[in-house]
């Protein structure tokens, strides 16, 4: 990665509200192209795009920083700060010195850029990450990670007790998927770490049950000689989801235009619709005197299947915007409407996008240019993941930095479903 201050630099600022800036490069221009992570008294980002460099921290709370500061870019950089915060130094060029803790951070960021950004899709042929799996190696990536956090509560990613409470249920999967690897392979050694710093994280957070108790027992017993077992069956979904989208609804009618539309990941929750560019498509109709709109989504795996407000934004002819209600069926998430279209009316110009009303999509624009550098950064990850289960893949340390496959990925990628 080019650092925007030089190899070995970051830029310490000040702005207008006080907040001290550490600058390792350009900014991510939109949300899906970056990493973020709450810490004590700031937010760090990573670009997502571009390779593993050192993150930019917004720092709101200079004596909180201090704890973790030293430790992600060095002692330079932590007093640095400390001189911008209190007006002894002018915005400069600071030498760094990362740490492990860097490497181990910039992970952590990306695990949870994937939980809410990886773009599963059927129609791209990218598949989901189990998100248990996701969750495991969160949790202990967050143990490892403790140094970043304090005992405040205004940081939603220290959530080691709650990432294991929710995914508990699959530490007998990953302990089974543990014990049919080959000893000395790669993704052994990763399983083996997690489930460690899981058992660890579970000790100091006083949590209990059978699940946890099991892990122990897991780990305290000579680890069985390797029975293969097909991962697929360990991480089969038992689900009705089937996909059969792409006919238009049929209501009759004469067809004025078909489309695709704009699928923006920013406006909606993660789960809800396929990511594919071609995921949204519509229909206009002449019904007699009437003009009808169709509307057709591909729905996400994980989409939600009880009543929930998904619409589509219509915009025709550069007028006002209008919303068309979607209700998911099977695979897909659909509606109608009237569309106000002037007689005659052969070629209109319709802007169709997808959308969670209320759901912010905050600062950014929508780009498919990057949304598509994206794809290819996930398909190179699951490459990359596939060549780590090979017999004469090379080994590496368990936490190497975000670059290294995740286990939902090695899952993933691994997998014989159809996609």
């Amino acid at each position: 990665m080019a650092r925007g201050a030089g190899e070995g630099e970051v830029v310490v600022s000040r702005g207008e509200d006080g907040t001290v800036r550490v600058i390792d490069g350009p900014a991510a221009a939109s949300d899906f192209t970056r990493a973020v992570l709450d810490v004590a008294g700031a937010v760090l980002a990573w670009p997502v795009l571009g390779g593993a460099g050192l993150p930019t921290a917004e720092i709101h709370d200079v004596h909180r920083a201090q704890q973790w500061l030293w430790a992600i870019y060095g002692e330079q950089v932590a007093a640095a700060v400390h001189a911008r915060a209190v007006g002894e130094l002018a915005s400069a060029r600071v030498a760094t010195e990362p740490t492990a803790l860097a490497g181990s951070a910039a992970r952590l960021g990306f695990g949870h850029w994937a939980a809410r950004w990886w773009p599963a899709s059927h129609l791209d042929g990218i598949p989901l990450l189990q998100p248990d799996v996701l969750g495991l190696e969160l949790a202990a990536l967050t143990h490892t990670c403790q140094q970043l956090f304090d005992a405040d509560d205004d940081q939603p990613d220290d959530c080691v007790a709650e990432l294991i409470g929710d995914h508990e249920a699959s530490l007998d999967t990953l302990i089974q998927w543990w014990h049919s690897t080959p000893p000395s392979s790669d993704t052994t050694r990763r399983l083996e770490h997690v489930l460690r710093t899981v058992d660890d994280a579970a000790d100091g957070a006083g949590l209990d049950g059978e699940p946890l108790r099991n892990l122990r027992a897991a780990l305290d017993r000579p680890r069985p000689d390797s029975t293969p077992v097909d991962v697929t069956a360990l991480f089969a979904r038992h689900d009705d989801y089937a996909l059969t989208a792409g006919e238009p609804l049929v209501t009759g009618g004469r067809v004025i235009a078909r489309g695709t539309g704009t699928n923006d990941w920013r406006r909606y929750p993660p789960g809800f619709v396929d990511a594919s560019e071609t995921a949204v498509s519509w229909t206009a109709r002449a019904l007699g005197a009437r003009r009808q709109i169709e509307v057709e989504v591909v729905a996400h795996i994980a989409a939600p299947v009880a009543e929930v407000p998904l619409a589509a934004e219509v915009r025709v002819n550069d007028g006002p915007r209008s919303r068309v209600p979607l209700s998911r069926r099977a695979d897909v998430w659909s509606g109608r409407a009237d569309l106000d279209l002037p007689a005659g009316e052969t070629e209109p110009r319709i802007e169709l996008g997808v959308l969670l009303p209320g759901f912010d999509p905050g600062p950014g624009s929508d780009s498919g240019a990057e949304r598509e550098a994206i794809r290819s950064l996930v398909r190179r990850r699951l490459a990359t993941a596939a060549a780590a289960t090979q017999p004469d893949a090379p080994n590496s340390p368990p936490e190497d930095g975000a670059s290294a496959p995740f286990l939902a990925e090695i899952a993933a990628a691994t997998t014989d479903e159809d996609y």
